[in-house]
């Protein structure tokens, strides 16, 4: 299944149609016309060759069967240091890790709000590795915590995956015996990951932010924590928001307003010093010089997660990078890294980076997902959830078990290959793939439709 785009002479009519009318009504900004007919013209709108309700319906029940087999090998029983059930991407990983058990477990609580327990026990685990210093690796195993190129602290998705999982459980009273450590977790952060010059935040490398070797970052081990990222700053202002409304169901007033505060205060810095309105782009900068880093891809979209743009400014930047053919949009999903970068590749790639400079990654296309939700493109996000969900089904069928990602290309599975696998064996992946079956089913049956809200945010 692909995005199928009509193009020609219908598509060249809408596009002159539009010119006409925004010259008659006086659009405010040229470049808001141009804009339009791009999107009409050059990025695509997709169109009726998308399959019928009942096709849709049967690839969600093929799609369904697939992970009811292969979803339980996420669940590992606790074992060593983890106290807890604890949650794995399986196949080629047997690690917990950050970001990996916060998608995971997300999709089981969305799927069965019963089975909020196993991000619940993920939020426990992680808090409960943290040092005096409120240090916690990125990755736990039965043998202990296992820090990775540096000390590799763990991303900030803690205090949302407690916020997820305390609303689906009907509980937040779990929370308060884990809430001092979660606090120094915060703390430490900010001590460490802030640049208070900027009001933004920075990872320490690529590896940290988990998009190993993400082109609009480094992995220079004599250039550590030199780019303030959009990424590593929208998830910090989440992780306020979802610690100021934990602490109000605490009943720990003062740390909710200052814990707003914060998130505010790095809503202000994202937009004013990452947002190019000329360029409808975020990017990030470096902390010496503040020099702008001009690359395009999948974190440039993050900030409209939560609303961080106007609704016309964010379709704007949707139209013309997000849909763009030439840049984010390819046939299978949305890209990691833009086609029109230099660095862009689907190189099947696993160690000792995974490839993040172009293959299809499903946690990111959920990101993008939400975005196009959020921002009024409904046949857009409908269309990204059945091609997604097509290229699970058919990589199922043919190996078994998924790969960790996917050419933007031909919408074949990279990486892990059955060379790259202990033994030579295809080991396969599953983990947030998971994810699929939430938009599908959402699109389809209009149930579990996921919005990663981190609480009702200040007014901003």
């Amino acid at each position: 299944m692909q995005w199928a785009l009509k193009r020609g002479q219908r598509t060249l009519v809408h596009a002159i149609i539009l010119c006409v009318l925004c010259s008659r009504f006086a659009v405010r900004r040229f470049s808001e016309c141009l804009c339009a007919v791009a999107f009409l013209a050059g990025a695509g709108i997709f169109h009726a060759e998308s399959p019928n309700q009942q096709s849709a319906d049967a690839l969600f029940a093929g799609l369904t069967a697939d992970f009811a087999r292969l979803a339980p090998q996420t669940i590992r029983p606790a074992n060593g240091y983890i106290r807890y059930p604890y949650l794995i991407p399986a196949g080629y990983y047997n690690q917990m890790w950050d970001w990996d058990g916060f998608f995971i477990g997300v999709h089981w609580a969305n799927q069965n709000p019963t089975d909020a327990k196993y991000l619940r026990d993920w939020v426990l685990s992680f808090a409960g590795s943290a040092d005096a210093d409120g240090y916690v690796a990125g990755c736990i195993t039965p043998s202990g915590p296992r820090p990775l190129f540096g000390k590799f602290a763990m991303k900030p998705f803690l205090a949302q995956g407690a916020l997820f999982a305390a609303q689906r459980l009907h509980d937040f009273e779990w929370i308060r015996p884990a809430w001092p450590a979660m606090q120094r977790i915060l703390e430490y952060r900010k001590r460490t990951q802030f640049d208070a010059r900027w009001g933004l935040w920075f990872w320490d490398n690529a590896m940290q932010s988990g998009a190993d070797n993400n082109a609009a970052l480094t992995n220079d081990p004599n250039d550590r924590s030199a780019i303030l990222a959009v990424d590593a700053s929208v998830y910090a202002m989440r992780e306020y928001l979802a610690m100021a409304a934990l602490a109000g169901k605490l009943g720990d007033a003062v740390n909710a307003r200052g814990y707003r505060a914060e998130a505010l205060a790095t809503r202000k810095a994202i937009l004013r010093q990452m947002w190019s309105a000329s360029e409808a782009m975020f990017l990030n900068r470096r902390r010496d010089n503040g020099a702008v880093i001009r690359v395009l891809d999948w974190a440039s979209f993050l900030p409209l997660v939560d609303g961080l743009l106007s609704r016309s400014e964010g379709r704007r930047m949707i139209m013309l990078h997000l849909l763009n053919r030439d840049e984010m949009r390819s046939e299978y999903g949305f890209r990691s890294l833009s086609k029109r970068d230099p660095s862009y590749s689907n190189e099947a790639m696993i160690n000792p980076y995974s490839n993040w400079r172009g293959p299809i990654w499903i946690n990111a296309n959920l990101m993008d997902w939400i975005v196009l939700r959020r921002y009024g493109f409904p046949d857009e996000s409908r269309q990204l959830a059945l091609v997604l969900a097509g290229i699970l089904h058919r990589d199922i069928g043919k190996w078994g078990s998924m790969h960790e990602n996917y050419s933007a290309e031909t919408g074949e599975g990279l990486a892990p290959t059955p060379a790259q696998s202990p033994g030579g064996k295809f080991a396969g992946f599953v983990g947030w793939n998971l994810l699929a079956l939430d938009m599908l089913q959402c699109e389809t049956s209009h149930g579990h439709c996921l919005t990663l809200s981190s609480a009702e945010p200040p007014a901003w």
